[in-house]
């Protein structure tokens, strides 16, 4: 995925250009991303809550952002 980081005058990022192929990919790959508000529903909560809690007890065993982001080109 090819993004582009926009950002203002002092330098600071306040948006991402997605090209239009990549969306594209990612509105297939998501369904529903397109939709401005969604209430996420008690199963996800449960998950990101089960998430949050593994991390706080080993805060260590975590990802570096790249290789999230690679992982995620990959499945692309």
């Amino acid at each position: 995925m090819s993004v582009q980081y926009i950002s203002d005058d002092q330098g600071k990022t306040t948006g991402v250009f997605i090209p239009i192929q990549d969306w594209n990919k990612l509105k297939n790959k998501f369904i529903g991303l397109e939709e401005e508000e969604f209430e996420l529903p008690s199963w996800q909560i449960n998950e990101l809550n089960d998430r949050m809690a593994d991390y706080e007890r080993n805060p260590s065993n975590t990802t570096s952002f790249h290789e999230a982001m690679d992982d995620l080109e990959k499945d692309m």
